[in-house]
């Protein structure tokens, strides 16, 4: 029994320094694993920026400043890296980007920088007095999509507003002039279900009674129709009637939209 239990003993003693070179065995292996898969899996390269191109955008059509605007804002947001900058008095773009950013901004700039369209209003101004016809007037004037134009005819009253010494004896009086007749206001968009008209008709003339303020002192008749509508292009449109105070007249406002074509539009600018 005692041989047995010192021949077991012996066994596990030569057992001991096996695992013990196997441990260190792993814990050498291991880290040469490590580094093995770490350098199997390198980093990844740093990408350098490409060549910057400069090129210079003209616009043709777009003329006007907020229109300019917009499309400067567009690139910007389309092309980040870009560098873009307006020059107003040129009716320029300055872009420095990469080569394709520059193919982007021509072709952005393409399809935004076209020409408006142009369209004629004619407004025609009925008046009645106990519903039967006194007058017709008409007023055309030509209005470019996102512009706005303005017509006016009549005369220009004076108003004495007040008075002041300049001597010991002498007064000079303050004088403000005051527009009286039609002023008709017109700025128009396109839309895809038509044409959005945005306008104020006013109409004014002087009555024959007095105000009392002062002998010189006119009252002035003044009737406004000021709104937005949309316009459908060759169907005339009643924008309103209107009564005018004092009177038993009334005023009858329509308009009427027409297409004018580049050659129309030079001929009348020549007129």
């Amino acid at each position: 029994m005692k041989l047995k239990s010192v021949e077991t003993g012996k066994r596990r003693m030569n057992r001991v320094p096996m695992l013990v070179g196997l441990a260190l065995a792993l814990a050498i292996v291991a880290p040469s694993a490590g580094a093995q898969s770490q350098s199997a899996d390198p980093k990844p390269a740093e990408q350098k920026p490409g060549p910057e191109t400069y090129q210079t955008l003209y616009l043709t059509n777009l003329t006007q400043e907020r229109d300019s605007r917009d499309v400067v804002n567009d690139l910007r947001n389309m092309l980040p890296k870009a560098k873009v900058y307006y020059v107003q008095s040129q009716c320029a773009i300055s872009v420095l980007a990469a080569p394709d950013d520059i193919l982007l901004a021509q072709k952005i700039l393409a399809d935004l920088d076209r020409t408006k369209k142009t369209y004629r209003l004619t407004y025609t101004i009925t008046e009645t007095d106990n519903g039967k016809l006194v007058a017709a007037r008409h007023f055309s004037l030509i209005v470019v999509s996102g512009q706005r134009t303005v017509l006016k005819q009549g005369s220009r009253v004076p108003i004495v507003t007040g008075t002041t010494e300049s001597g010991s004896s002498t007064q000079s009086s303050q004088v403000q002039y005051v527009d009286v007749g039609t002023s008709i206001e017109a700025s128009m968009e396109a839309y895809s279900d038509g044409l959005r008209l945005q306008t104020k008709v006013e109409q004014s003339s002087l009555a024959e009674e007095k105000s009392g303020m002062g002998a010189q002192d006119p009252v002035i008749r003044q009737s406004t129709l000021d709104g937005t509508t949309t316009l459908v292009e060759g169907k005339p449109l009643v924008l309103g009637s209107l009564d005018v105070p004092g009177s038993t007249r009334k005023l009858k406002i329509e308009v009427l939209s027409e297409l004018v074509d580049k050659d129309e539009r030079v001929a009348e600018l020549v007129r």
